[in-house]
């Protein structure tokens, strides 16, 4: 699997597990899949609170081979106390004594900004782990343009969990300014909803029970989804949250080539028969 530089010495595989894909998986089968992607090259797995039963699976699994991993987790709360209870409670679900990464989680609007940032917010967790040794980064998940700009001007963050996403940037022009910026101040681009398709409609028949949104599915589309993603500024992406997909996306990483002319020009000429997942300043999910 093809690696590269996240921060100093740190290198990530190009395709990361996002802990939604085992949720309510079971430990045995979870366990399998993590193992499965240790096998086949994936160093870097990306968790939250949010993701059901996703870190305690994630954490029986990932026991064995937790020194070989680049760990991340977040946090949903904005102030100090509530984000303090659930680092402390991650660590323990997951049987770690640190994370190699944590992230505010879904950061998008004004006032997520304040709060995290006020004199008892989240930002002061973050801050405090690192100084204990209980985190390596400090990093967050953002949709907002607005709201990437104010917290990548901060200068305090190693990295973003941000959509890269073609259609979005090729019709929407959506994260192109987020992608210079973080090249810019040398802050890492993490990927997701690089194979979005577009929102669930209401009464959908949704067959990715632990996907937002509906996928891309087709083989040759999310070859060239993948492909897009990775020839922007992005270290990884985390694929939707499918062990099926997970599994072909493990598979067009590991025979990754650069995304070229031609493809890049069918996917201009698909675009505006897709509905974009947002518009110009955010995501709609």
């Amino acid at each position: 699997m093809h690696r590269r530089k996240y921060k100093n010495n740190d290198n990530l595989s190009i395709i990361g597990l996002g802990g939604i894909s085992i949720k309510g998986l079971g430990k045995t089968k979870a366990s399998e899949i993590i193992s499965f992607s240790i096998d086949n090259g994936i160093n870097y797995f990306d968790v939250a609170p949010g993701y059901g039963d996703a870190q305690e699976l994630m954490g029986v699994g990932l026991l064995p081979y937790r020194k070989d991993v680049f760990l991340a987790c977040k946090t949903k709360f904005r102030d100090l106390k509530n984000s303090q209870s659930d680092l402390e409670n991650s660590l323990k679900l997951l049987k770690t004594n640190y994370f190699d990464l944590y992230q505010l989680h879904g950061m998008k609007t004004l006032d997520d900004f304040e709060k995290v940032t006020s004199k008892n917010g989240a930002l002061k967790t973050l801050i405090e782990a690192k100084e204990k040794g209980l985190i390596r980064y400090l990093g967050f998940s953002c949709h907002s343009i607005k709201v990437a700009k104010l917290l990548i001007n901060l200068s305090i963050f190693d990295s973003i969990l941000f959509p890269v996403n073609w259609n979005l940037m090729i019709k929407e022009n959506f994260g192109e300014e987020i992608l210079k910026l973080c090249e810019e101040k040398n802050i890492t681009v993490l990927a997701l909803k690089s194979m979005a398709e577009r929102k669930w409609k209401e009464n959908e028949n949704r067959l990715y029970k632990n996907c937002w949104y509906k996928p891309i599915n087709d083989p040759f589309l999310m070859d060239l989804s993948i492909k897009f993603t990775l020839s922007k500024n992005v270290t990884s992406l985390i694929p939707p949250g499918d062990q099926g997909l997970y599994k072909k996306s493990i598979e067009i990483g590991k025979n990754y080539k650069k995304l070229s002319k031609s493809e890049y020009e069918y996917l201009c000429n698909l675009s505006p028969s897709n509905n974009p997942i947002g518009n110009v300043e955010e995501i709609f999910i």
